[in-house]
């Protein structure tokens, strides 16, 4: 692609091919972007879903905490136990002291009460539930140091060579220093993103937008109704998934894939200042991407099958706050529709 002379050096489109070594080795772009958009995220990359090839990234291998999409890695480590055999979605959880005491979003677990992994699962990835991480977590590994030393295992086994993990859920360290908590970047996110949508059933929880946890088990006040984190399912045309996060240090953050005829991207965005302005700036990116990836290149196929069908939306463009930065891109219009 030729950039025009206008072009603003602060952002380069990059491309890639996907390395050969691997099905998800990581793709590194020809040369990186300069200067993050500072009033919209710390970091950001696009990654076409197919190929693993990074369309473009700003800051994308920057490191800084993913809050709440911790659980994005949490979620693939069940799915091992799953296929292993060592977990099955019915296997029953039981509830501890220390996991109904975790702290930030919850379904409020209590001590003694039993639920299912699926249950749990729902709960982790939908209301984004700490305590459901937590317990699942836990049940899987015999304890969460346990577990979390198999996501940093998971996570170079795929090739996320900047990311560690000290926890499941993605709450911030008791220390509340950075260096001390979960630290990833926004191009090894893209990579476990597309690693579970090759691989795992994800979508089937991330594209979830409301759903009762505790029916038939506990009284009826009781019951929570989960509302999904991720405000583009069902405004944005084609987005599915994948997972919200946010606490004070990580800034908002959202590990995003939308599927359009068969093209999927992956966009992951961190460090925003307020979900509002996530939201627009990954909207924003979807589109460019979108427009970006050639209409007759590679379709995306997992090997669980086909997605689950997204709510059908009119698309249109979120509505972009005051004095929010912009983007610049050089891409080709799309192609008209035949």
């Amino acid at each position: 692609m030729i950039l025009p002379r206008s072009f603003p050096a602060v952002f380069l489109l990059c491309a890639v091919a996907l390395a050969p070594a691997t099905a998800f080795a990581r793709a590194r772009p020809s040369r990186p972007a300069t200067v993050p958009d500072a009033n919209a995220y710390k970091g950001a990359v696009i990654m076409d879903a197919a190929t693993g090839k990074v369309l473009f990234e700003d800051h994308a291998s920057e490191a800084s905490p993913p809050a709440s999409m911790t659980k994005l890695m949490t979620f693939l480590v069940l799915h091992d136990k799953l296929q292993s055999g060592a977990l099955t979605l019915t296997t029953p959880v039981t509830v501890t002291a220390s996991d109904s005491k975790i702290g930030g979003t919850q379904v409020w677990l209590k001590e003694k009460e039993v639920f299912p992994v699926e249950e749990l699962l729902f709960a982790m990835m939908i209301q984004s539930a700490n305590d459901a991480a937590t317990a699942l977590a836990r049940t899987a590994a015999g304890s969460v140091p346990a577990f979390v030393d198999l996501m940093n295992a998971k996570a170079r086994e795929i090739g996320m060579t900047h990311t560690t993990f000290r926890s499941a859920h993605g709450l911030p360290p008791a220390s509340r220093h950075l260096a001390d908590g979960d630290l990833t970047t926004p191009l090894d996110f893209a990579i476990l993103s597309r690693h579970l949508l090759l691989t795992t059933d994800v979508l089937k929880y991330t594209s979830v937008k409301t759903r009762k946890f505790g029916e038939g088990v506990r009284s009826f006040d009781r019951v929570i109704v989960m509302t999904n984190h991720d405000h583009l399912l069902g405004k944005v045309d084609g987005v599915d998934g994948l997972k919200t996060g946010f606490t004070n240090g990580a800034g908002f953050c959202l590990s995003a894939t939308a599927q359009r005829n068969g093209r999927r991207l992956i966009v992951v965005v961190m460090g925003s200042q307020d979900s509002k302005t996530r939201d627009v700036k990954v909207a924003e990116l979807i589109e460019r991407g979108f427009a970006a990836m050639p209409l007759t290149g590679s379709t995306f196929t997992s090997q669980t099958g086909p997605a689950p069908e997204p709510s059908p939306v009119t698309p249109a463009p979120l509505p972009e706050p005051a004095g929010s930065p912009t983007i610049m891109f050089s891409l080709p219009p799309p192609a008209p529709k035949k």
